[in-house]
């Protein structure tokens, strides 16, 4: 009797590692309304309703898909996305632009991820920031424990540091733009919400990557850094506006680089799920 009760136990085990084998977690998820879906599905539809503005004031990446949001932001769709938007601008320049050619033709360019890539900033820190932690699962049967990854808020300090050392690579894409720009006499005007002690780092950056020929160059100033950077990037072009320049259009990477009064003839955003600029 005791060895048949044995060998029960022994099958009953055998039976659960096989069961536990073949137990996936992305598998296990569905929808509201009871739509199977696995985690890549949960992951591009939050990335997506990002670019789309429904998703807002988030401060880090959900921990479940950082891991996909940085192979996005390294993949070779990412490239193709960003490489539209530039088509886009310039079918609009060759299609809807009637530039006077007098000095006032005037384009708004942001500058990180727009310009200039901190990917390598936010890959090497894990993107995002991540902590890695180690987690017992729930499921015994494993034995081991799993890697989960979680979210944390973006370390400004360490960011501006990286920044000051000038190593961010250009976007080919918009220095692709930028330079059709120039060529169109269309005065190139950057705006960003870098600090204004990082602007010779800024510039020596910028240089160094192709990109040279602007018009200018406007930076966050101690009277600037309370603001909403939507607010403050607003102000700048209602200044801009002021001074006589016709804005044809916005590249940026933040809705809170397009939104708000005055609005160009155009803006266009470049792909970016990493983080959120309000």
């Amino acid at each position: 009797m005791a060895i048949n009760l044995g060998f029960l136990l022994v099958i009953s085990s055998l039976l659960l590692s096989l069961s536990t084998a073949d137990w996936n977690i992305l598998n296990q998820k569905k929808g509201k309304y009871g739509l199977q879906i696995t985690l890549k599905n949960y992951c591009e539809s939050w990335r997506m309703n990002v670019e789309l503005h429904n998703i807002r004031d988030f401060e880090v990446v959900p921990e479940e898909c950082v891991e996909y949001i940085g192979k996005y932001m390294t993949s070779t769709q990412y490239k193709v996305d960003s490489e539209r938007t530039i088509d886009e601008c310039t079918v609009y320049l060759s299609t809807s632009c009637g530039l006077k050619k007098d000095g006032a033709d005037a384009w708004i360019f942001d500058i990180d991820d727009t310009l200039l890539s901190t990917v390598p900033y936010y890959k090497k820190n894990g993107y995002g920031m991540l902590i890695r932690d180690y987690y017992k699962t729930t499921l015994e049967v494993w034995g081991k424990y799993k890697n989960l990854e979680k979210g944390r808020k973006l370390n400004t300090t360490s960011l501006e540091e990286w920044m000051k050392q000038g190593k961010a690579p250009a976007l080919e894409h918009s220095l692709r733009l930028f330079n059709q720009l120039k060529g169109l006499g269309v005065q190139i005007i950057l705006v960003s919400s870098r600090k204004e002690c990082l602007r010779s780092a800024t510039i020596d950056n910028l240089v160094d990557v192709g990109y040279h020929g602007w018009k200018s160059l406007i930076l966050r100033d101690e009277n600037d850094e309370n603001k909403d950077i939507q607010k403050y990037k607003a102000d700048v072009r209602k200044q801009l506006a002021n001074n006589g320049y016709r804005i044809w259009g916005i590249l940026g990477d933040q809705w809170s680089s397009i939104d708000g009064l005055p609005t160009p003839k155009r803006s266009f955003k470049l792909p970016n799920p990493l983080y959120y600029v309000a």
